[in-house]
């Protein structure tokens, strides 16, 4: 063998176990570490890598929200026809997922779908027929019965508290309803024992608890200018109607109807619009408990 042709077979050893060697850096700093004179002399720090890597959330995908779906199947119902099946279904939106975006929609359709049914002289749910006795009275037929002289008047039919005779019959309506006032989200609903009824919006809110509370409404009437009127005054009708609370120096009645007032102008007090206060007349009487929230739960 020539001397060249020993010189060319040293060099391409060389070449080849550079390679070698590189390939195995490589492996050993990349992919997998390997122990003994390499792993000395290139030390690694490897931390440990998932199996399987997630994918990032995106935040474009739409969110679940089993409200909205439970609402959209109510809507359907109402479109034809199954006004029971409906109203069930927005009130487990309402219970169930307060916090869907289709949350306050429900409460405002299930309040009115609620509101018909109690106000309606011709579902008897929860009314009764009473036959007015010698000696009866309308309040004290409706302190009787856990009613209000408004509601009395407008399920029958009355403009005004004429004669009571005896064997004249009378619809009343029991009304135990539940004021939760929620300072915070400027909100006013009613509830009957657990099952919501209807909700209203606050228009301004001075004076709240700084705390929880429960109490009772102690006086109802309506205001004539700076004259108080009891709900047996013929002027009460064209009054704006106030409920004093207990425990509480505020009341809930109507925001006056001027183009602006300040805040700062109005007396302590959870002020509604003129129809809601109007509303509330009807189905609020002295004695139902009144609950005030401080949180936004």
């Amino acid at each position: 063998m020539s001397l060249w042709m020993l010189i060319k077979i040293v060099a391409g050893l060389m070449v080849l176990g550079v390679v070698v060697l590189t390939g195995m850096v490589v492996r050993h700093v990349r992919y997998e570490p390997v122990g003994g004179v390499l792993g000395e002399m290139v030390p690694v720090h490897v931390e440990g890598k998932p199996l399987l890597a997630l994918p990032e959330a995106d935040s474009e995908l739409p969110e679940i929200d089993p409200g909205a779906k439970i609402f959209e199947k109510a809507r359907e119902l109402i479109a034809i026809g199954d006004l029971q099946g409906a109203r069930d279904k927005l009130r487990t939106v309402v219970s169930i997922y307060p916090r869907s975006k289709a949350a306050s929609e429900a409460r405002r359709i299930v309040g009115e779908m609620n509101l018909d049914e109690l106000l309606s002289a011709g579902r008897m749910t929860n009314k009764k027929v009473y036959v007015v006795k010698r000696g009866d009275s309308y309040l004290g037929i409706a302190a009787k019965f856990d009613t209000s002289l408004d509601m009395i008047m407008h399920l029958n039919g009355l403009m005004d508290l004429k004669s009571l005779q005896p064997g004249d019959e009378l619809t009343v309506m029991p009304l135990d309803f539940k004021v939760l006032i929620e300072p915070q989200k400027k909100v006013l609903s009613l509830w009957d024992e657990d099952r919501f009824v209807r909700e209203y919006p606050l228009l301004a809110v001075v004076g709240a608890p700084s705390g929880d509370l429960k109490s009772k409404i102690d006086g109802k009437g309506g205001m004539l200018g700076d004259r108080r009127v009891p709900p047996s005054s013929s002027d009460y009708r064209g009054a704006i109607k106030f409920f004093s609370i207990g425990r509480v120096p505020a009341m809930i009645t109507a925001l006056p109807e001027k183009a602006s007032v300040a805040e700062d102008e109005l007396a302590q007090g959870f002020y509604l619009a003129p129809a809601d206060a109007e509303e509330l007349a009807l189905l609020l009487r002295v004695g139902n408990e009144v609950e005030f929230r401080s949180s936004t739960r």
